[in-house]
């Protein structure tokens, strides 16, 4: 005989009984991070109650323990919104970030701090570092990598005169979507707005599926927000800009190239401790002469030390040497990292140590 199933009344009577608990649990984990802000203040540490360490170990271990039928990704992303009001509590971290609300920067910082942060948007990468450099953030978020442009050079080129340490990084990816307000099908779309530089990104779709509407570039996205108020009028932008004013999708991933993907450097003053899978930045110059970049790269091989990345940039200065900006497995405390990195200082005519930071969890 097959077991009965509970009546639907008694699921929604379990449900609210786990609400109750999840809800007193979470409280009492706020209360803890309100102790922890309280012992900081009484031992006069106040500089770090930010530990990137310590939430990417937290948000390793729950994918790991977590025990279904919600995916591990989504499972961090719930705990990731508890610790970030629960830090908030203690004290609430302010980011700025270049570029707008709703654009895939803002999404890149609510993805790595949470919706508890202090987000502020800036014109571009120069004003995000003047902004935690005059102590106005405590972090900067930086666009550095994107799948199909490759490393961002100007990015790279601010650490030849900041200093600034990197201290994060995020993973983000980037789908286009058609987003309206009211609209039902494609057939009722006139014009499509979009920030100027989106519409050769979506190019293949729109010629195929909207050749005869009207492209109007737009400076921001509230203003295309906007536009949507008049008839026939479709916005291109990702999920952030969708869940930010609450835009429906009309039609999803409409890029040329799916799959893309954005990667951000978070930068600050403060100094990050091993959280077990790190990643270590390096700017390094070389004399510009034969042989170099092997003898560059020798001493990391020797020690076991894995190059995840190497990008070559040119001389500020105009000088004949060679700058190469370098992220390597593991961090500047263990032992092999050390020992590779003193070779390399024999080396090489100058080694800026960047800084350790997690490598990214979500």
């Amino acid at each position: 005989m097959a077991e009965q199933l509970p009546t639907l009344q008694e699921l929604r009577q379990q449900i609210d009984s786990l609400d109750r608990q999840i809800m007193e649990l979470v409280s009492q984990r706020a209360r803890c991070a309100q102790q922890v802000a309280e012992v900081k203040l009484q031992s006069g540490d106040v500089s770090t109650f930010y530990r990137p360490e310590r939430e990417a170990q937290v948000l390793r271990r729950i994918m790991e323990q977590n025990p279904g039928p919600l995916p591990a990704e989504e499972m961090a992303r719930l705990f990731r919104e508890i610790m970030s009001a629960c830090l908030a509590l203690e004290k609430p971290v302010s980011v700025a970030f270049a570029g707008q609300v709703g654009s895939f920067a803002h999404a890149a910082v609510l993805k790595h701090f949470g919706r508890s942060v202090a987000g502020t948007p800036h014109a571009g990468v120069n004003d995000v570092i003047r902004e935690v450099e005059a102590g106005l953030a405590q972090f900067g978020l930086l666009p550095v990598e994107t799948s199909r442009e490759g490393t961002l050079g100007p990015t790279l080129d601010i650490f030849f005169r900041s200093r600034l340490r990197v201290c994060g990084e995020v993973q983000l990816r980037t789908h286009h979507h058609l987003l309206t307000q009211d609209l039902d099908s494609l057939s009722e779309v006139k014009r499509v707005y979009g920030l100027p530089w989106v519409f050769s990104a979506c190019r293949l779709w729109l010629d195929e599926y909207l050749p005869d509407a009207e492209y109007l570039p737009v400076n921001s996205y509230e203003e295309g927000v906007q536009k949507l108020q008049s008839s026939g009028a479709a916005l291109i932008g990702g999920q952030p800009c969708a869940d930010q004013f609450d835009l429906q999708i009309l039609a999803p991933n409409i890029e040329d190239y799916p799959d893309q993907t954005a990667r951000y450097l978070v930068v600050g003053y403060q100094e990050t401790p091993a959280s077990g899978r790190d990643k270590t930045a390096l700017l390094v110059t070389l004399k510009n002469e034969a042989g170099g970049l092997y003898e560059m790269l020798e001493p990391f091989y020797r020690h076991q030390v894995s190059l995840a990345r190497i990008d070559s940039r040119p001389s500020p200065l105009g000088e004949g040497r060679c700058h190469f900006f370098m992220d390597l497995y593991g961090h500047e405390s263990q032992p092999q990292m050390a020992e590779a990195l003193k070779d390399l200082e024999s080396i090489a005519v100058d080694v800026r140590l960047l800084g350790s930071y997690p490598e990214a969890v979500l």
